[in-house]
C-alpha cells in the first residue's frame, strides 16, 4: 500500500463514520419530534404528556450537542494526522527532549492526550451546564467540576504516566512479541483496577456510606441470599452533589466486590422497586456479562496490539497518516486517532449485544422478584431522567445500549 492510498482510506472512512452518526441523529431528532405530541399507549398512565414532550426536547438537545462533538472530533482526528498536527507536536518537543529517548515518547502521548481533552472540554461544559441544567439534571457547581477536574488531573497523572513508559519500555525491549507482552500488562492492570477503584479512586470523588435504611437493608440481604451472591457492603453514593439522575450498580470484585445505590434512586422509588432494580445488576452478574465483556474486549485489544506490531513495521503507516518520523510512541498516537473511525462498525453489533443482555437481566429481575415492580422502576426512571419513549429504530439499533422502553415494558409483562 502507498501513503497516498491509506491517505485516501483514512479520509472516507473518517468521513462516512462522522456522516453516517451525524444522519443517525438527525433521524433521532426527526422521530423523536414526530413523536413528542402523543405520549405511546403502555406509557399513558404513567407518563403525562408534559414529561413526554420534557424527554423529546432533552433528546433533541442532547443530539444537537452530539453532532457537534462528532464534527468536532473528526475535524480534531483530521489535523492532527493529514493535517501535521502530530508531527508538530513531536517536533516541537524534540527542541527540549531527546527523541531517542522514552521520555520524548511519554510527553508525545501525554500532548496528543491533552490536546484532545482541550478540544472536547467545551462540549462538556455545554452538556452539564446548558443542556443538563436547562432540563433541571444539573446539580454541579463551577466549583465542584473545578475540584473533580484538578483531581482527574492528579490521579490521571501519577497513573497515566508510569503506565505509558510501562508500555513504551515493552515495545522497545520485548522484541517481536512485544505486543503479547503489552497486552499482559494491560490485563493485569485493568484486572487490579477493579480491585482499587471501589475502595481508593471513586472515594476521591464521592461520599459512600453504609445503607442506614434498617428494612430496605434487610431486603436486600435476603435477595442477595436468594441469588447466591455476596457482597463486601452496601453503601449510598452522593451522586445528588452532581446530577439528578438515579442509578445503581456493583463494582469490585473477590474481596472488593461492593453495592452502590445513588442516592437520587433512593429517593425515587419504593422498597420493593429498589430491590427489583438491584434484582436486574444482579442478572449481570449470575449471566456473567462483565466477564464475558472482559474477554471480548481483551481479545479485541490483543488483535488490535497485534495488528499494531505489524503496521509499525510499515513506513506507508507513518506517512499516510501525516507522520514523517517512526517511532513506537508515535505508532501508539496514530493507532489511537485513526482506530475509532475504522472500528465504527462493531459499534453496532457491541450495541446489540449489549440489549441482548439487558433482556436477559430483566428476565432475571422478573424471577427473583415481581416484575411489574420493575416496570414500576423502569417507568419512573423513564419519566424523572426524561428518557425518551419513542426513539428513532434504526437508530436505537445502531447507538442503544439498552432495549427501547416499549420493548423492555412487553418482555416483562407477557407471561411466562
Amino acid at each position: 500500500m502507498t501513503p497516498q492510498i491509506l491517505a485516501s482510506i483514512f479520509l472516507a472512512a473518517v468521513f462516512l463514520s462522522a456522516m453516517t452518526k451525524v444522519a443517525l441523529m438527525l433521524r433521532q431528532m426527526r422521530h423523536v419530534r414526530l413523536h413528542g405530541d402523543q405520549v405511546p399507549a403502555p406509557f399513558a398512565a404513567s407518563i403525562s404528556i408534559e414529561a413526554h414532550r420534557k424527554a423529546a426536547e432533552y433528546t433533541r438537545a442532547r443530539m444537537q450537542l452530539g453532532i457537534v462533538d462528532v464534527l468536532l472530533n473528526a475535524t480534531f482526528v483530521l489535523l492532527m494526522t493529514l493535517g501535521g498536527g502530530l508531527a508538530a507536536l513531536h517536533d516541537m518537543l524534540a527542541h527540549w527532549l531527546p527523541t531517542d529517548g522514552l521520555t520524548h515518547g511519554v510527553a508525545l502521548l501525554a500532548a496528543l492526550g491533552i490536546a484532545g481533552w482541550l478540544i472536547e472540554m467545551p462540549i462538556t461544559l455545554l452538556r452539564i451546564f446548558a443542556v443538563e441544567k436547562r432540563f433541571g439534571f444539573n446539580r454541579m457547581t463551577p466549583a465542584l467540576f473545578i475540584a473533580d477536574l484538578l483531581r482527574s488531573a492528579a490521579i490521571t497523572t501519577a497513573i497515566g504516566l508510569p503506565l505509558l513508559f510501562a508500555v513504551l519500555w515493552l515495545m522497545e525491549a520485548m522484541g517481536e512479541r512485544w505486543w503479547l507482552w503489552v497486552w499482559l500488562f494491560w490485563l493485569a492492570f485493568n484486572l487490579l483496577g477493579l480491585l482499587i477503584w471501589p475502595t481508593w479512586i471513586a472515594p476521591l470523588f464521592n461520599k459512600f456510606t453504609p445503607l442506614a435504611d434498617q428494612d430496605l437493608k434487610a431486603r436486600v440481604e435476603k435477595l442477595l441470599q436468594r441469588c447466591g451472591f455476596q457482597a463486601q457492603g452496601l453503601y449510598v453514593m452522593d451522586g445528588s452533589r452532581r446530577s439528578a439522575h438515579g442509578n445503581a450498580y456493583f463494582t469490585g470484585f473477590g474481596a472488593s466486590r461492593r453495592i452502590v445505590f445513588f442516592d437520587t434512586l433512593l429517593d425515587k422509588l419504593a422498597p420493593q422497586e429498589i430491590e427489583a432494580v438491584l434484582a436486574h445488576e444482579l442478572g449481570h452478574f449470575h449471566h456473567r456479562h462483565i466477564w464475558k465483556r472482559i474477554a471480548v474486549t481483551s481479545a479485541m485489544t490483543l488483535g488490535t496490539l497485534w495488528l499494531l506490531a505489524w503496521l509499525m513495521t510499515q513506513q506507508w503507516f507513518f506517512s499516510g497518516l501525516g507522520m514523517h518520523t517512526e517511532s513506537t510512541a508515535a505508532a501508539l498516537a496514530l493507532l489511537s486517532l485513526a482506530l475509532p473511525a475504522f472500528a465504527f462498525p462493531i459499534g453496532p453489533l457491541m450495541s446489540h449485544w449489549s440489549r441482548k443482555n439487558e433482556f436477559e437481566a430483566d428476565r432475571y429481575a422478573a424471577q427473583h422478584t415481581q416484575a411489574e415492580d420493575l416496570v414500576s422502576a423502569l417507568l419512573k426512571l423513564y419519566r424523572d431522567n426524561a428518557s425518551t419513549l419513542t426513539p428513532d429504530p434504526l437508530y436505537s439499533r445502531v447507538f442503544d445500549s439498552h432495549p427501547p422502553a416499549a420493548a423492555r415494558i412487553a418482555q416483562l409483562r407477557t407471561p411466562r
